[in-house]
């Protein structure tokens, strides 16, 4: 708890440090939507708002976001550290890498989420759309978020590796707006069940089922959604400590 305090900490007073960079991401996270929706109605006509289809695009939108964030705040937050010399320093305080990392991320979360809210009002109130809020969608929530910081643990250890992973997360970016966007919730039986395998997919369905459809929870399928992102998380989480043990014998820890 004591460490997630500092770190809590850390981030607020980081946030209104540079609160212009908070400010100019919400803008600029904002504008990019609106101008996807502006394009799309004008391609597809009134078609695109019939139906549910806008809100699953929000959904799926957001949830793109809200990984981008984590990403950053991992895998770039280990790249920045390195640049500035202080990586040594984290790595030889009194708590393991891993716990230290995790604790950062879920402190800053709290600063991601504020500002993922911030642009999801923008975006409704821009698009007049209706997004159900329940109870409900903090499970599957859940479950988005363990597969996103799994992938952002296995991203952190490639940081570590190779220290330079701009152009790596850019590619994994885009394939998450692929897997966040594709509704693989209505696919055919057999690429549905293969889709998800996928990391963060089945939450990602749904959610959309609940905020863009009104529809029920059903257990099996919030079962299989915890167990996509439980193991997608302890995937990265060992990727990470093997990263961490490789980078140490490399003697590699404190160069850049």
């Amino acid at each position: 708890m004591e460490l997630f305090l500092a770190e809590l900490r850390r981030s607020w007073i980081q946030l209104l440090r540079y609160a212009s960079e908070a400010i100019a991401g919400i803008i600029i996270t904002t504008v990019v939507f609106y101008g996807l929706f502006l394009s799309a109605n004008y391609l597809a006509g009134a078609g695109a708002s019939e139906g549910d289809r806008l809100e699953t695009i929000i959904v799926g939108y957001l949830l793109w976001t809200l990984s981008l964030f984590i990403m950053s705040d991992i895998a770039g937050g280990l790249q920045r550290e390195a640049q500035t010399g202080t990586l040594e320093q984290l790595f030889l305080s009194p708590y393991r890498a891993p716990r230290l990392f995790l604790t950062r991320a879920i402190a800053s979360l709290t600063i991601q989420l504020t500002i993922i809210t911030v642009i999801l009002l923008i975006i409704i109130s821009l698009t007049g759309t209706r997004l159900a809020f329940t109870p409900l969608l903090l499970l599957p929530f859940a479950t988005v978020i363990l597969g996103a910081y799994g992938l952002a643990f296995a991203m952190g250890a490639m940081s570590l590796l190779l220290k330079q992973v701009q152009q790596l997360l850019g590619i994994v970016q885009f394939a998450l707006l692929f897997l966040l966007s594709v509704p693989t919730e209505t696919l055919p039986g057999p690429v549905r069940l293969l889709s998800s395998l996928l990391p963060m997919t089945p939450g990602a369905g749904l959610l959309r089922d609940v905020m863009a459809r009104n529809d029920g929870l059903q257990l099996a399928p919030l079962l299989l959604a915890f167990l996509n992102g439980g193991v997608y998380l302890l995937v990265g989480l060992s990727l990470f400590r093997v990263a961490e043990r490789e980078t140490k014998r490399r003697g590699k820890l404190a160069g850049y």
